[in-house]
Protein backbone atom coordinates (compact mmCIF):
# COMPACT_ATOMS: atom_id res chain seq x y z
CA UNK A 1 0.00 0.00 0.00
CA UNK A 2 1.08 3.66 -0.79
CA UNK A 3 2.04 5.76 2.46
CA UNK A 4 -1.25 7.94 1.19
CA UNK A 5 -3.39 5.21 2.13
CA UNK A 6 -2.01 3.87 5.11
CA UNK A 7 -0.48 7.14 6.34
CA UNK A 8 2.61 4.95 7.43
CA UNK A 9 6.76 6.28 6.01
CA UNK A 10 7.77 3.36 3.86
CA UNK A 11 9.97 1.73 5.96
CA UNK A 12 7.70 1.46 8.71
CA UNK A 13 5.26 -0.69 6.14
CA UNK A 14 8.37 -3.11 5.03
CA UNK A 15 9.15 -3.72 8.61
CA UNK A 16 5.55 -4.35 9.34
CA UNK A 17 5.59 -7.01 6.44
CA UNK A 18 8.34 -8.69 7.71
CA UNK A 19 6.36 -9.32 11.02
CA UNK A 20 3.65 -10.76 9.07
CA UNK A 21 5.92 -13.11 6.85
CA UNK A 22 7.68 -14.56 9.81
CA UNK A 23 4.81 -14.91 12.33
CA UNK A 24 2.71 -17.56 10.34
CA UNK A 25 5.84 -20.30 10.76
CA UNK A 26 6.03 -19.25 13.79
CA UNK A 27 2.32 -19.73 14.81
CA UNK A 28 2.34 -23.61 13.22
CA UNK A 29 5.52 -24.52 15.33
CA UNK A 30 4.40 -23.41 18.82
CA UNK A 31 1.78 -25.50 18.17
CA UNK A 32 3.39 -28.37 16.84
CA UNK A 33 6.94 -28.40 17.83
CA UNK A 34 6.48 -29.88 21.22
CA UNK A 35 4.02 -32.48 19.85
CA UNK A 36 6.64 -32.96 17.20
CA UNK A 37 8.93 -34.34 19.91
CA UNK A 38 6.77 -35.89 21.80
CA UNK A 39 6.02 -37.90 18.50
CA UNK A 40 9.72 -38.52 18.26
CA UNK A 41 9.70 -39.96 21.77
CA UNK A 42 11.17 -37.08 23.79
CA UNK A 43 9.50 -37.07 26.95
CA UNK A 44 8.06 -33.36 29.14
CA UNK A 45 11.52 -32.73 31.04
CA UNK A 46 13.60 -33.47 28.01
CA UNK A 47 11.12 -30.95 25.70
CA UNK A 48 11.24 -28.37 28.98
CA UNK A 49 15.01 -28.44 28.92
CA UNK A 50 15.27 -27.77 25.45
CA UNK A 51 13.06 -24.66 25.13
CA UNK A 52 15.07 -23.35 28.12
CA UNK A 53 18.08 -24.12 26.54
CA UNK A 54 16.44 -22.22 23.73
CA UNK A 55 15.38 -19.23 25.77
CA UNK A 56 18.68 -18.94 27.19
CA UNK A 57 20.40 -18.55 23.94
CA UNK A 58 18.12 -16.11 23.26
CA UNK A 59 18.38 -13.71 26.11
CA UNK A 60 22.08 -13.88 25.54
CA UNK A 61 21.87 -12.32 22.05
CA UNK A 62 18.69 -9.74 23.00
CA UNK A 63 21.30 -8.69 26.16
CA UNK A 64 23.99 -7.67 23.09
CA UNK A 65 21.53 -7.14 19.99
CA UNK A 66 20.50 -4.07 21.43
CA UNK A 67 23.65 -1.96 22.16
CA UNK A 68 25.29 -3.07 19.57
CA UNK A 69 22.51 -1.68 17.03
CA UNK A 70 22.53 1.46 18.39
CA UNK A 71 26.72 1.51 17.72
CA UNK A 72 26.24 0.07 14.09
CA UNK A 73 23.08 -0.04 12.79
CA UNK A 74 20.11 -2.12 12.58
CA UNK A 75 19.72 -3.70 8.98
CA UNK A 76 22.91 -5.86 8.71
CA UNK A 77 21.60 -7.64 12.43
CA UNK A 78 17.98 -8.63 10.47
CA UNK A 79 19.47 -10.00 7.55
CA UNK A 80 21.76 -11.94 9.31
CA UNK A 81 19.02 -13.27 11.49
CA UNK A 82 16.98 -14.75 8.69
CA UNK A 83 20.03 -16.24 6.75
CA UNK A 84 19.84 -18.53 10.24
CA UNK A 85 16.90 -18.98 9.77
CA UNK A 86 16.68 -20.04 5.86
CA UNK A 87 19.69 -22.73 7.20
CA UNK A 88 17.62 -23.83 10.74
CA UNK A 89 14.20 -24.34 8.66
CA UNK A 90 16.21 -26.22 5.93
CA UNK A 91 18.20 -28.47 8.70
CA UNK A 92 14.67 -29.50 10.45
CA UNK A 93 13.31 -30.32 6.79
CA UNK A 94 15.52 -32.79 6.18
CA UNK A 95 16.75 -34.37 9.51
CA UNK A 96 15.06 -35.63 12.45
CA UNK A 97 18.57 -36.64 14.11
CA UNK A 98 18.82 -35.55 17.76
CA UNK A 99 21.62 -33.52 17.54
CA UNK A 100 21.08 -31.94 14.35
CA UNK A 101 17.73 -30.98 15.20
CA UNK A 102 18.67 -29.68 18.47
CA UNK A 103 21.01 -27.08 16.81
CA UNK A 104 18.16 -25.86 14.42
CA UNK A 105 15.62 -25.19 17.33
CA UNK A 106 17.99 -23.61 19.39
CA UNK A 107 19.22 -21.23 16.43
CA UNK A 108 15.71 -21.05 14.46
CA UNK A 109 13.88 -20.69 17.66
CA UNK A 110 10.84 -23.33 17.11
CA UNK A 111 7.92 -23.62 19.38
CA UNK A 112 9.34 -20.38 21.29
CA UNK A 113 6.44 -17.99 19.91
CA UNK A 114 8.08 -14.72 19.04
CA UNK A 115 4.90 -13.60 17.61
CA UNK A 116 6.43 -12.98 14.90
CA UNK A 117 9.45 -10.67 15.91
CA UNK A 118 13.43 -11.98 14.90
CA UNK A 119 14.05 -13.41 17.98
CA UNK A 120 16.71 -12.52 19.86
CA UNK A 121 16.65 -9.70 16.84
CA UNK A 122 13.25 -8.01 18.54
CA UNK A 123 15.25 -5.13 19.90
CA UNK A 124 16.64 -3.93 17.17
CA UNK A 125 13.85 -4.25 15.04
CA UNK A 126 11.40 -2.55 18.19
CA UNK A 127 14.73 0.53 17.34
CA UNK A 128 14.16 0.37 13.51
CA UNK A 129 10.59 0.77 14.00
CA UNK A 130 10.24 3.50 15.53
CA UNK A 131 13.08 5.62 13.45
CA UNK A 132 10.43 8.13 11.87
CA UNK A 133 7.51 7.88 14.46
CA UNK A 134 6.43 10.45 16.91
CA UNK A 135 6.39 9.15 20.24
CA UNK A 136 2.15 9.63 20.35
CA UNK A 137 1.97 7.27 16.80
CA UNK A 138 4.05 4.25 18.72
CA UNK A 139 1.32 3.45 20.62
CA UNK A 140 -1.00 2.34 17.74
CA UNK A 141 1.82 1.59 15.31
CA UNK A 142 3.26 -0.86 17.90
CA UNK A 143 0.11 -2.62 18.34
CA UNK A 144 -0.68 -2.94 14.80
CA UNK A 145 2.43 -4.59 14.15
CA UNK A 146 1.87 -6.66 16.95
CA UNK A 147 -1.55 -7.62 15.53
CA UNK A 148 0.14 -8.37 12.42
CA UNK A 149 2.09 -10.87 14.47
CA UNK A 150 -0.80 -12.29 16.29
CA UNK A 151 -2.74 -12.57 12.84
CA UNK A 152 0.02 -14.29 11.36
CA UNK A 153 0.46 -16.66 14.35
CA UNK A 154 -2.77 -17.76 13.97
CA UNK A 155 -3.12 -18.91 10.82
CA UNK A 156 -0.26 -20.56 11.42
CA UNK A 157 -1.71 -22.18 13.98
CA UNK A 158 -4.06 -23.27 11.63
CA UNK A 159 -1.84 -24.19 9.84
CA UNK A 160 -0.68 -26.59 12.58
CA UNK A 161 -3.60 -29.39 12.34
CA UNK A 162 -2.16 -30.32 8.76
CA UNK A 163 -0.15 -33.55 9.93
CA UNK A 164 -3.25 -35.45 10.28
CA UNK A 165 -3.68 -34.72 6.30
CA UNK A 166 -0.21 -35.60 5.63
CA UNK A 167 -0.13 -39.15 7.57
CA UNK A 168 -1.43 -40.53 4.69
CA UNK A 169 1.62 -40.15 2.98
CA UNK A 170 4.29 -39.58 5.93
CA UNK A 171 3.50 -41.54 8.87
CA UNK A 172 4.07 -40.57 12.59
CA UNK A 173 6.53 -38.00 13.52
CA UNK A 174 7.18 -37.49 9.45
CA UNK A 175 4.20 -35.92 8.93
CA UNK A 176 4.82 -32.48 11.27
CA UNK A 177 8.00 -32.12 9.03
CA UNK A 178 6.46 -30.25 5.71
CA UNK A 179 5.61 -26.96 8.53
CA UNK A 180 9.44 -26.37 8.53
CA UNK A 181 8.77 -24.91 4.97
CA UNK A 182 6.22 -22.56 6.31
CA UNK A 183 9.75 -21.29 8.13
CA UNK A 184 11.69 -21.18 5.24
CA UNK A 185 9.55 -19.56 3.03
CA UNK A 186 9.17 -16.88 5.98
CA UNK A 187 12.43 -16.23 6.05
CA UNK A 188 13.09 -16.01 1.92
CA UNK A 189 10.64 -12.87 2.20
CA UNK A 190 11.60 -11.25 5.24
CA UNK A 191 15.12 -11.20 3.53
CA UNK A 192 13.76 -9.63 0.35
CA UNK A 193 11.84 -7.01 2.43
CA UNK A 194 14.60 -6.03 4.84
CA UNK A 195 16.71 -5.58 2.06
CA UNK A 196 14.60 -3.11 0.56
CA UNK A 197 13.92 -1.47 3.10
CA UNK A 198 16.06 1.81 4.75
CA UNK A 199 18.24 2.02 7.87
CA UNK A 200 18.78 6.10 9.30
CA UNK A 201 19.91 5.78 12.80
CA UNK A 202 20.03 9.00 14.61
CA UNK A 203 22.94 10.58 15.03
CA UNK A 204 24.10 11.90 18.33
CA UNK A 205 27.07 13.84 19.34
CA UNK A 206 28.42 16.32 22.17
CA UNK A 207 30.03 19.41 21.27
CA UNK A 208 30.56 21.05 24.65
CA UNK A 209 31.30 20.38 27.78
CA UNK A 210 27.66 21.48 28.78
CA UNK A 211 26.19 19.05 26.41
CA UNK A 212 28.57 16.14 27.81
CA UNK A 213 27.38 17.06 31.22
CA UNK A 214 23.49 16.93 29.86
CA UNK A 215 24.30 13.73 28.25
CA UNK A 216 25.77 12.31 31.34
CA UNK A 217 22.57 13.66 33.03
CA UNK A 218 20.32 12.10 30.58
CA UNK A 219 22.19 8.59 30.59
CA UNK A 220 21.94 8.42 34.66
CA UNK A 221 18.26 9.28 34.20
CA UNK A 222 17.43 7.08 31.56
CA UNK A 223 19.48 3.80 33.11
CA UNK A 224 17.85 4.58 36.21
CA UNK A 225 14.03 3.91 34.88
CA UNK A 226 15.80 0.85 32.75
CA UNK A 227 16.73 -0.92 35.60
CA UNK A 228 13.56 -0.70 37.06
CA UNK A 229 12.00 -1.87 33.91
CA UNK A 230 14.46 -4.88 34.24
CA UNK A 231 13.09 -5.68 37.22
CA UNK A 232 9.49 -5.53 36.86
CA UNK A 233 9.71 -7.19 33.76
CA UNK A 234 11.32 -10.03 35.60
CA UNK A 235 8.52 -10.92 37.05
CA UNK A 236 6.43 -10.88 34.16
CA UNK A 237 9.23 -13.04 32.36
CA UNK A 238 8.94 -15.48 35.12
CA UNK A 239 5.45 -16.15 34.68
CA UNK A 240 5.25 -16.57 30.97
CA UNK A 241 8.18 -18.82 31.00
CA UNK A 242 5.47 -21.03 33.20
CA UNK A 243 2.17 -20.86 31.39
CA UNK A 244 3.46 -20.16 27.44
CA UNK A 245 5.83 -22.13 25.57
CA UNK A 246 4.19 -25.34 26.87
CA UNK A 247 0.25 -24.15 26.28
CA UNK A 248 -0.46 -26.51 23.61
CA UNK A 249 1.57 -29.45 25.30
CA UNK A 250 -0.63 -28.57 28.45
CA UNK A 251 -4.00 -28.85 26.35
CA UNK A 252 -2.55 -32.60 24.90
CA UNK A 253 -1.80 -33.66 28.74
CA UNK A 254 -4.85 -32.44 30.24
CA UNK A 255 -7.66 -33.40 27.70
CA UNK A 256 -5.64 -35.92 25.72
CA UNK A 257 -6.46 -33.45 22.62
CA UNK A 258 -4.19 -33.62 18.64
CA UNK A 259 -2.79 -30.72 16.94
CA UNK A 260 -6.22 -31.25 14.35
CA UNK A 261 -7.87 -29.82 17.74
CA UNK A 262 -5.64 -27.77 19.31
CA UNK A 263 -3.91 -26.06 16.53
CA UNK A 264 -7.70 -24.32 15.52
CA UNK A 265 -7.95 -23.21 19.15
CA UNK A 266 -4.96 -21.25 19.15
CA UNK A 267 -5.14 -20.51 15.64
CA UNK A 268 -8.63 -18.58 17.06
CA UNK A 269 -7.00 -17.45 20.15
CA UNK A 270 -4.64 -15.80 17.88
CA UNK A 271 -6.81 -14.31 15.78
CA UNK A 272 -8.83 -12.88 18.65
CA UNK A 273 -5.42 -11.40 20.13
CA UNK A 274 -5.24 -9.51 17.02
CA UNK A 275 -7.99 -7.45 16.85
CA UNK A 276 -7.64 -6.98 20.42
CA UNK A 277 -3.97 -5.59 19.71
CA UNK A 278 -6.12 -2.79 17.50
CA UNK A 279 -8.55 -2.59 20.16
CA UNK A 280 -5.07 -1.95 22.87
CA UNK A 281 -3.92 0.83 20.52
CA UNK A 282 -7.42 3.06 19.96
CA UNK A 283 -7.70 2.19 24.48
CA UNK A 284 -4.09 3.79 25.20
CA UNK A 285 -5.60 6.84 22.94
CA UNK A 286 -8.35 7.38 25.24
CA UNK A 287 -6.75 6.48 28.27
CA UNK A 288 -2.85 6.42 28.31
CA UNK A 289 -0.63 3.21 28.00
CA UNK A 290 -0.20 2.43 31.64
CA UNK A 291 -4.07 2.29 32.46
CA UNK A 292 -4.75 0.07 29.25
CA UNK A 293 -2.08 -2.19 30.33
CA UNK A 294 -3.25 -2.60 34.13
CA UNK A 295 -6.57 -3.21 32.90
CA UNK A 296 -5.90 -5.93 30.27
CA UNK A 297 -3.63 -7.52 32.44
CA UNK A 298 -5.92 -7.85 35.51
CA UNK A 299 -8.60 -9.11 33.41
CA UNK A 300 -6.26 -11.74 32.13
CA UNK A 301 -4.87 -12.70 35.73
CA UNK A 302 -8.78 -13.79 36.65
CA UNK A 303 -9.09 -15.77 33.86
CA UNK A 304 -5.62 -17.21 34.53
CA UNK A 305 -6.23 -18.40 37.51
CA UNK A 306 -9.71 -20.14 36.37
CA UNK A 307 -8.18 -22.02 33.67
CA UNK A 308 -7.17 -24.89 35.52
CA UNK A 309 -10.66 -25.69 36.79
CA UNK A 310 -12.05 -25.97 33.49
CA UNK A 311 -13.91 -29.34 32.98
CA UNK A 312 -13.75 -29.93 29.56
CA UNK A 313 -11.27 -28.99 26.71
CA UNK A 314 -13.49 -26.60 25.14
CA UNK A 315 -14.31 -24.58 28.24
CA UNK A 316 -10.73 -24.34 28.94
CA UNK A 317 -10.01 -23.27 25.18
CA UNK A 318 -12.50 -20.47 25.16
CA UNK A 319 -11.00 -19.19 28.15
CA UNK A 320 -7.70 -19.18 26.51
CA UNK A 321 -8.77 -17.24 24.31
CA UNK A 322 -9.70 -14.78 26.15
CA UNK A 323 -6.80 -14.82 28.35
CA UNK A 324 -4.71 -14.84 25.74
CA UNK A 325 -6.50 -11.60 23.93
CA UNK A 326 -6.11 -9.44 27.29
CA UNK A 327 -2.49 -10.63 27.97
CA UNK A 328 -0.34 -10.85 24.72
CA UNK A 329 -3.15 -7.64 23.51
CA UNK A 330 -1.59 -4.96 25.45
CA UNK A 331 2.41 -5.76 23.93
CA UNK A 332 2.95 -3.23 21.46
CA UNK A 333 1.40 -0.81 24.43
CA UNK A 334 4.21 -1.99 26.49
CA UNK A 335 6.61 -1.89 23.87
CA UNK A 336 5.61 1.72 22.69
CA UNK A 337 6.52 2.59 26.40
CA UNK A 338 9.81 1.15 27.00
CA UNK A 339 11.36 2.63 23.64
CA UNK A 340 9.99 6.06 24.93
CA UNK A 341 11.96 5.94 27.80
CA UNK A 342 15.32 7.44 26.21
CA UNK A 343 16.48 9.17 23.72
CA UNK A 344 16.22 8.06 20.22
CA UNK A 345 19.88 6.91 19.85
CA UNK A 346 19.16 4.35 23.11
CA UNK A 347 16.11 2.82 21.82
CA UNK A 348 18.00 -0.34 20.96
CA UNK A 349 19.42 -0.59 24.44
CA UNK A 350 15.92 0.00 26.13
CA UNK A 351 14.70 -2.75 23.99
CA UNK A 352 17.40 -4.67 24.92
CA UNK A 353 17.32 -4.23 28.10
CA UNK A 354 13.32 -4.83 28.60
CA UNK A 355 13.65 -7.68 26.13
CA UNK A 356 16.48 -9.55 28.30
CA UNK A 357 14.18 -9.19 30.92
CA UNK A 358 11.46 -11.18 29.95
CA UNK A 359 13.86 -13.35 28.49
CA UNK A 360 16.22 -14.88 30.90
CA UNK A 361 13.60 -15.60 33.75
CA UNK A 362 11.25 -16.86 31.04
CA UNK A 363 14.05 -19.08 30.28
CA UNK A 364 13.33 -21.09 33.39
CA UNK A 365 9.79 -21.81 32.96
CA UNK A 366 9.54 -23.82 31.09
CA UNK A 367 11.77 -26.59 32.65
CA UNK A 368 9.96 -26.17 35.40
CA UNK A 369 6.44 -26.49 33.73
CA UNK A 370 7.58 -29.44 31.95
CA UNK A 371 8.65 -31.02 35.61
CA UNK A 372 5.64 -30.12 36.74
CA UNK A 373 3.98 -31.88 34.05
CA UNK A 374 6.03 -35.09 33.87
CA UNK A 375 5.40 -35.36 38.16
CA UNK A 376 1.10 -34.88 37.19
CA UNK A 377 0.86 -31.40 38.84
CA UNK A 378 -0.94 -29.70 35.95
CA UNK A 379 -2.38 -27.13 37.65
CA UNK A 380 0.73 -25.71 40.01
CA UNK A 381 2.88 -23.69 36.82
CA UNK A 382 -0.57 -21.91 36.24
CA UNK A 383 -0.94 -20.50 40.41
CA UNK A 384 2.34 -19.55 40.62
CA UNK A 385 2.14 -17.95 37.29
CA UNK A 386 -0.42 -16.08 38.66
CA UNK A 387 1.46 -14.79 41.55
CA UNK A 388 4.57 -13.44 39.43
CA UNK A 389 1.48 -11.36 37.03
CA UNK A 390 0.05 -9.58 40.23
CA UNK A 391 3.20 -8.30 41.28
CA UNK A 392 3.87 -7.29 38.07
CA UNK A 393 0.61 -5.62 37.46
CA UNK A 394 1.43 -3.67 40.78
CA UNK A 395 4.36 -2.45 40.28
CA UNK A 396 4.44 -1.70 36.36
CA UNK A 397 1.54 0.49 37.82
CA UNK A 398 2.97 2.18 39.97
CA UNK A 399 6.28 2.84 38.30
CA UNK A 400 5.62 3.53 35.08
CA UNK A 401 2.71 6.05 35.08
CA UNK A 402 4.42 9.14 35.52
CA UNK A 403 6.14 8.34 32.54
CA UNK A 404 3.65 7.32 30.30
CA UNK A 405 3.95 8.70 26.27
CA UNK A 406 0.07 9.55 25.83
CA UNK A 407 0.14 11.13 29.31
CA UNK A 408 -2.16 14.26 27.43
CA UNK A 409 -5.40 12.08 27.43
CA UNK A 410 -8.85 12.73 28.65
CA UNK A 411 -8.96 12.30 32.78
Amino acid sequence: MSARRTGLPRDTRLLLGTRAARSVGQGALIVAFALYLDALGWGAPAIGALFTAGLLFDAVLVIASGPLSDRFGRKRFLLCYECVQVVAALLALSTAATPLLVLAALFGGFGRGANGSSGPFAPVELAWLSQPLAASARGSVYSLNMALGFGGMGLGALLAATPTLFSTWLPGALSFRPLFGLVLIGALTCLLLISLARDRPPIFSTDSAQSVQDDHDDNRRENSLLLRLMGINALNGVAIGLVGPLMAYWFALRFGQGPEDIGPVMALAYGVTAVSSIGAGRLVRRTGVVRAVVWMRSLGLVMLLLLPFMPSFWMAAVLHIARSALNRGSAGARQALTVSLVRPHRRGTAASTGSAAIQLPRAAGPLFAGLFFGAGYLATPFYIAAGFFAAYIYCYQRTFKAYDPNRNFPA
